[in-house]
């Protein structure tokens, strides 16, 4: 008597979570795992972008840091993404505190237009408006592109007595990572 008790309790509870199964939609088939893991294609109107991942942000900051540091220089290295935001900063000891936000700046200015800082400074100069007038940009050597078939990240180092010093350090921490991003 005791195991056909135990046996309509069983097939009870087994019933009843069928039942609260097909309520809420929820399948076997649904909850198996390898079948989520099936990649999804994005939506016509979604874009995926390449980002540069955090480690290789944290590499190409501290190589640019250690170069500065050999050659006795305090500076501020800054990694920002496509869109400007900083994703790694790292701030020597001894450096100014301008630093910091002109290698954010230097950083943005190379990867909104994939080039460096000291070319594109070239261009920015005559009468009325240039490149100079958009915000957040900063046209002091110092700030180089990480591309991946695009710009997907910026250097930008502050700090040093030239621009020339400080994109040279920019140049070592791209360098660092050149061989990722093929």
């Amino acid at each position: 008597m005791q195991s056909t008790t135990r046996n309509r309790a069983i097939v009870g509870t087994l019933v009843g979570l069928g039942i609260l199964g097909g309520a809420t939609g929820l399948t076997v088939a649904q909850a198996d795992p390898v079948q989520q893991q099936a990649p999804q294609r994005p939506p016509a109107a979604v874009l995926q972008q390449p980002v540069l991942s955090i480690d290789a942000a944290t590499k190409a900051a501290q190589a640019a840091l250690d170069a500065a540091e050999a050659k006795g220089q305090r500076v501020t290295v800054s990694i920002v993404d496509r869109a400007g935001n900083e994703r790694v900063r790292l701030t020597g000891d001894g450096a100014g505190p301008q630093s910091g936000e002109s290698a954010k700046r230097k950083a943005f200015t190379a990867v909104a237009w994939g080039r460096a800082t000291s070319e594109l400074g070239k261009q920015a100069t005559g009468d009325g408006a240039t490149l100079r007038d958009i915000p957040g940009t900063l046209f002091l050597g110092g700030g180089v592109p990480v591309t991946a078939g695009s710009p997907i990240a910026g250097i930008g180092v502050a700090g040093a007595p030239s621009g020339d010093l400080d994109e040279e350090f920019a140049r070592a921490g791209l360098q660092a990572i050149q061989a990722e991003l093929r």
